[in-house]
């Protein structure tokens, strides 16, 4: 049976975000990753690792077992692994154990910016790739938490919303913006593996606003998407005196589920103190909103395949669609770099 991994084409070469360091202790987790199920544990040196989860003995799930001396060990009959996925003990067979084929899959995994990458891909593309770098994870003056979530859509679909700006009138009317008719101009740009879009005029972007910007210094408004899965938007007023970033990463768990690992990064001065106690539950109301409308679009397109009718404000859509189907279907053709100037109402 083909799973993601076998049908994506170049989007298996990435890094993905398989869970938050502070998940991963003593006891292994399990997680999905593009169909395929992981096991990720840590040796006492604080490593992490990961392999497949599924014993080859009786094809029990290993995440429910126990690290035994840096081994994984099968919770059915005690088969246990080393970080290799190279069998190294089978209790029923004593000390004569025939170990010899009998080994697991075992993925790279690199621990970055408080996150847990793992890659499924070829192994002999895994050094000329790096996991994305989440930006203000840390830094002068920048406070910072993750929130993970799981949307009931795929991965082109909610990067896609991350960065649009008209839902935000319908979806969190209230939340996050509440004007209408307000004509938008903005820049549109496509690379190599990048969309981004620059804003041109003032935004308002709900509570926050309020404590980012009370001096109601000017502020530059930039989304931007990165291959294959990887969305940042980026509100800075007065160059850098404060501002506030939205980077989520997004890990395809099945065709119509997908793990968003979003990181909230604030630099409010000093009424920071106050956004660590405000944003956390500001910010989960608005994703829930985005949770709602997600699994809305996703059980029409379970239902039925896409059929958009695109605007000039879905420009920036159509762009990373193009990346992406680029990626995963070599018969398509790779995009060219293009700018778009756009202008659109909310």
């Amino acid at each position: 049976m083909k799973k993601m991994v076998d049908n994506c084409g170049d989007l298996k070469n990435y890094w993905y975000a398989a869970a938050l360091a502070k998940e991963l202790k003593k006891k292994p987790i399990g997680r999905t990753v593009l169909e395929v199920l992981v096991v990720l544990w840590r040796t006492a040196d604080g490593r992490a690792h990961a392999m497949r989860d599924r014993c080859p003995h009786r094809n029990a799930l290993l995440s429910e077992g126990n690290v035994v001396n840096d081994n994984l060990m099968c919770p059915y009959h005690g088969w246990t692994f080393n970080t290799e996925g190279k069998c190294v003990k089978v209790p029923s067979e004593g000390d004569n154990a025939n170990l010899r084929e009998r080994h697991i899959d075992h993925y790279a995994v690199i621990e970055q910016d408080g996150l847990i990458w793992i890659w499924l891909g070829d192994l002999s593309l895994h050094e000329t790739r790096q996991p994305f770098k989440m930006p203000f994870y840390s830094g002068d003056g920048w406070n910072s938490y993750y929130m993970k979530t799981r949307f009931q859509n795929n991965v082109t679909n909610l990067v896609e919303n991350f960065m649009d700006v008209p839902h935000t009138v319908w979806v969190h009317k209230g939340w996050f913006r509440d004007k209408e008719s307000l004509k938008v101009n903005a820049i549109v740009s496509r690379d190599e593996g990048a969309v981004t879009v620059k804003y041109d005029g003032d935004d308002q972007i709900g509570v926050t606003d309020l404590l980012m910007n009370p001096k109601r210094l000017p502020m530059v408004h930039h989304d931007r998407f990165f291959m294959p899965n990887n969305t940042s938007c980026d509100y800075i007023y007065g160059d850098y005196v404060t501002g506030f970033v939205i980077t989520s990463t997004c890990t395809p768990m099945g065709p119509f589920e997908t793990e968003v690992y979003t990181l909230i990064s604030y630099k409010f001065g000093w009424l920071n103190h106050i956004g660590r106690w405000i944003l956390p539950w500001y910010t989960r109301q608005v994703i829930n909103q985005d949770v709602e409308i997600m699994a809305n679009q996703g059980r029409s397109l379970q239902d039925m395949p896409a059929d958009f009718k695109s605007t000039p404000a879905d420009t920036l859509h159509l762009f990373i669609e193009s990346l992406r189907q680029s990626a995963e279907n070599s018969e398509h053709e790779k995009p060219r770099s293009v700018t778009k100037d756009i202008e659109f109402w909310i």
